[in-house]
């Protein structure tokens, strides 16, 4: 990245001209940038003119006044230097598969996510968050993106919230009541229609596009029998949120607000329904297999003994359903679809580790994923 320093003014300008447009960057640190003057401006102009877009990053507060009061972010794209922050000694209130959530203080919380996760990726998923918020869903408000080390990071207003999980760990007697708020919370999540412009996936095409990424590792026959019950899922659009789980509802005096949005999508209701099937039932059954109650405890939130009846209030209360048998005939009725979102997750995770997807296709695709699809009931919801 082509860094500019110091000051730019009259004095230099000519000799920034002329170093820059031999260079002909289209990114620039401006770090140690401290003044820009109107004749430094125009320097930048031209440099547009040349290459298109031009990218300035890691600008501070007051040399960023001096491109925002002129309208020259309009013109740029000027991104300001992020805010370091710390979380030693703040409590951890949940992680999930892309990073870690922080209490900072009172009224903030953070979302630090793993290392080697990009500023491109947390910059995406906070503008999820955002558009996700003028749709009307109860997203927690993001201020700034901020670096923690080598990790980056969001920073939300959660005025003294906990989380779903944590309230549920604290006090068991508080399933039946909190699992039926969220249950009725994602129901009307689900009667969302977003707009054309905001953008979101589709969540059918992704798990299209997945199934051709897996080409190499499968059959064609396979691959087709996949494809045709991702393609059986009647298509809607209808907001995702995409990991809705009991660590990423926040809740303060008895309003939920959501967190970790970053995979909402639109499509079938069964895709966030699937999921909890996964994280309420799959999951917990793994214990004493591949996972230790410790390990269930930190993926869950709570004990794993409460799992089960989270799902049958969820369940019963999303579906309208009175008694454990139409419970339990619900959830085998999903079952497939879940395996499919298994399937789905238990593979991307992996990465490029051959050995691991070829080992993962054929204990979960093949042994569990395709003999269910024979199985499947067409979806009635």
């Amino acid at each position: 990245m082509y860094q500019i320093k110091g000051k730019i003014d009259s004095t230099n300008a000519m000799e920034f001209e002329k170093e820059i447009m031999s260079a002909l960057p289209s990114e620039l640190d401006a770090s140690e940038l401290e003044y820009i003057s109107s004749a430094g401006l125009r320097v930048l102009l031209k440099l547009t003119k040349a290459v298109g877009d031009v990218v300035i990053q890691n600008v501070n507060s007051e040399v960023y006044e001096i491109f925002d009061v002129t309208g020259f972010t309009g013109i740029l794209t000027v991104k300001k230097a992020l805010r370091e922050i710390s979380i030693e000694g703040c409590e951890l209130i949940g992680s999930g598969g892309y990073g870690k959530v922080y209490r900072l203080d009172d009224e903030t919380i953070a979302k630090i996510y793993n290392p080697g996760i990009s500023l491109s990726f947390v910059e995406q998923e906070r503008n999820t968050s955002q558009k996700a918020f003028l749709m009307g869903v109860p997203t927690a408000i993001s201020f700034d993106v901020v670096t923690c080390g080598d990790r980056y990071g969001v920073v939300y207003e959660m005025l003294d919230a906990k989380t779903m999980a944590q309230i549920i760990d604290a006090d068991p007697s508080m399933i039946q009541p909190i699992s039926a708020k969220s249950a009725m919370l994602l129901k009307e999540l689900h009667q969302i229609a977003p707009d054309a412009d905001t953008a979101l996936p589709d969540r059918k095409e992704k798990m299209l596009a997945w199934v051709d990424s897996i080409a190499d590792y499968i059959t064609a026959e396979e691959a087709e029998k996949i494809k045709g019950f991702i393609g059986s899922i009647p298509d809607r659009n209808t907001f995702l949120h995409g990991d809705y789980n009991a660590k990423n509802i926040m809740i303060c005096d008895g309003e939920f607000r959501l967190i970790d949005i970053g995979d909402a999508a639109i499509g079938h209701p069964v895709f966030d329904i699937a999921g909890l099937i996964l994280a309420y039932i799959i999951l917990p059954s793994t214990r004493g297999g591949s996972r230790s109650d410790e390990d269930l405890r930190g993926l869950l939130g709570f004990d794993f003994s409460y799992a089960q009846q989270v799902w049958g209030v969820m369940c019963a209360t999303y579906f309208g359903l009175t008694s454990p048998d139409e419970i339990k005939a619900t959830t085998m009725k999903l079952m497939p679809y879940c395996l499919l979102l298994m399937t789905f997750h238990s593979i991307s995770i992996v990465g490029g580790n051959e050995d691991m997807i070829k080992v993962r296709i054929d204990k979960i695709l093949r042994d569990r994923l395709l003999p269910a699809i024979d199985t499947a009931q067409p979806l009635d919801f």
